[in-house]
């Protein structure tokens, strides 16, 4: 008997003991690039962004509980629905989705080790934190192969360092003493514009990658079809986690950052200093370091289990597989992150091939959860109500606007970019004449 026809056997539990994939989905979420993006706006723009930040939570919760559906009511996983409803093309479609999430994830991976080494940056010398780092992702490699029963193990991990970030963020905007006023006003659309900052803070928080992982997670969990009702509490929960972070982050950048150039989380920590002393800054760097690692080690499960439910190689917690492909993702964003760090070179070609696989990567996991959950075959009489098919139509066309702005505008931004640097290492290695002006030699 495999560990998902077992699942169905379980006892019903009560909502609180239902909790868990929800926790672990909003841990992935609140990452450093979430946590710099939420404090960059709000030191430019205050808290008149707070209601966009709800949206994306809105739209999150509705596509982690298409997830959390598709885990309970569906007998196969979900490369296996893929395969099994799309006939001869199902097999390359569910290795392109596996493919997507693998390189999207590794890609970004090295963001997630520099968020860490950042957090012990400000206190600790590089070399230090470059060990540092190597030593977190073999225990989080120890981690995957350690346990038994590996889930229960990673809910309990998840559920303290989420603990932790809302116990030091909250603390935080205490010490802030944000505007109440100015902060209500920040839930009201006053200054509704959808613009492409607009999306792109949508983007940080509507992690469609890992709405889509909340399937595995829902399986693993072991909910049976009665507990679906508890199941959905549980992607309100995850959702409400990650805008009540999102939203602390912001009110406190918008209190004591405003005029802060913030290039980086360690630009953040110095910024609070001056206002919350050292305990504060302390605080800070303890959140900013539950929020990447949880991350880093969520993100990189999310790739290896989904490729390797692509490549048919099994899609449990119990597989070998997936935990292999986990610990390639771990492994190549380390090695990338220290190069960067140990050489001082720039990681935009890295962040520019992330940005390429999103152009195909999100909508096509988006839409794959829209076709489950309104498939019959699949969900039976739990197929989408008319307000989570409106909500996930906005949804997909919000993801398909941000695909056109990657591809149309922020790739072709880096791209000169990087092109516009290449330019100018190559003029100062030119040969000079005596009025010190490059020799170029000419194209023809």
């Amino acid at each position: 008997m495999s560990e998902y026809e077992s699942s169905n056997e379980t006892t019903e539990r009560k909502w609180y003991q239902a909790i868990g994939p929800g926790i672990i989905t909003a841990c992935v979420v609140i990452g450093p690039g979430s946590i710099l993006t939420s404090n960059k706006i709000g030191s430019l723009q205050g808290f008149g962004m707070i209601w966009v930040v709800v949206v994306a939570c809105i739209f999150m919760m509705f596509f982690m509980s298409m997830g959390a559906r598709v885990g309970v009511i569906a007998k196969s996983s979900p490369a296996d629905l893929i395969r099994n409803h799309l006939g001869s093309g199902g097999k390359g479609l569910a290795i392109l989705v596996g493919l997507c999430v693998f390189f999207i994830s590794t890609a970004f991976q090295f963001g997630n080790n520099l968020g860490v080494q950042s957090a012990f940056n400000v206190y600790m010398d590089k070399s230090i934190t470059m060990y540092l780092v190597i030593g977190f992702n073999a225990l989080s490699i120890s981690f995957l192969f350690a346990f038994k029963d590996f889930y229960k193990a990673l809910e309990k991990v998840m559920m303290v360092f989420v603990g932790l970030m809302l116990l030091c963020f909250a603390v935080n905007l205490i010490f802030a003493k944000p505007d109440p006023v100015d902060m209500a006003q920040g839930f009201l659309p006053l200054n509704a514009k959808f613009d492409f900052e607009t999306l792109g803070l949508i983007g940080t928080t509507f992690v469609v990658a890992a709405a889509y992982f909340q399937a595995y997670l829902a399986r693993q969990k072991g909910w049976s079809p009665k507990e679906l009702k508890n199941g959905l509490v549980d992607a309100r929960v995850g959702s409400i986690i990650m805008a009540t972070l999102t939203i602390m982050l912001m009110a406190t950048a918008a209190s004591v950052l405003k005029g802060f150039d913030l290039k980086n989380v360690e630009d953040v920590a110095k910024g609070l200093a001056p206002a919350f002393g050292e305990k504060g800054k302390l605080l800070f760097c303890i959140g900013l370091f539950s929020a990447a690692y949880s991350s880093f080690l969520v993100n990189s499960m999310i790739a290896g289990f989904i490729l390797s439910d692509g490549l048919n190689l099994g899609a449990s917690s119990r597989d070998m597989a997936p935990k292999i492909l986990t610990t390639i993702v771990l492994l190549t964003g380390m090695t990338v992150a220290l190069f960067v760090v140990y050489m001082g070179i720039d990681p935009v070609p890295a962040v520019v091939f992330a940005q390429a696989v999103t152009v195909i990567g999100n909508p096509l996991l988006a839409g794959t959860l829209l076709w489950f959950t309104n498939n019959k075959k699949i969900m039976g009489d739990q197929t989408n109500g008319p307000v989570t098919n409106a909500v996930g139509g906005i949804g997909l066309l919000i993801l398909l606007a941000m695909a056109y702005q990657t591809a149309v505008i922020k790739i072709p931004e880096r791209l000169k970019s990087m092109k516009a640097e290449t330019q100018v290492e190559v003029v100062e290695e030119l040969p000079v004449t005596n009025d010190e002006t490059p020799v170029l030699e000419s194209e023809d």
